[in-house]
């Protein structure tokens, strides 16, 4: 009998000492899988813009808190999912802080 179960990507970090005024990718290697769940943790002391195309700006997020997208709340109806793209990437960009910034995601 088939079975869904969950799975967590691997946790990305970035040091906010390192963020700069430019996109940089949280995953370079892509999602390792269709993600239906993303979050990304902004615990640094400044806030960050969040693009999932490396050139616009998507999200923002404030220090000290998260940002979280569940993609199923978002699929249309008749839609069976809606998820991010397998290797997809997301990117970040601000100022340089103290604290670190993480992402994590859920894929079946």
């Amino acid at each position: 009998m088939a079975k869904n179960s969950v799975k967590a990507t691997i946790l990305s970090t970035l040091a906010s000492s390192s963020v700069l005024t430019t996109y940089q990718s949280l995953n370079p290697d892509g999602f390792i899988a269709p993600v239906f769940f993303l979050r990304v943790i902004n615990d640094s002391t400044e806030p960050i813009f969040v693009s999932y195309d490396g050139v616009n700006n998507h999200d923002y997020v404030r220090a000290g808190s998260d940002l979280e997208v569940s993609t199923q709340s978002n699929s249309q109806p008749n839609a069976r999912y809606a998820l991010f793209d397998k290797y997809e990437q997301v990117y970040v960009k601000g100022a340089a802080g103290t604290g670190t910034i993480a992402m994590t995601g859920y894929y079946v």
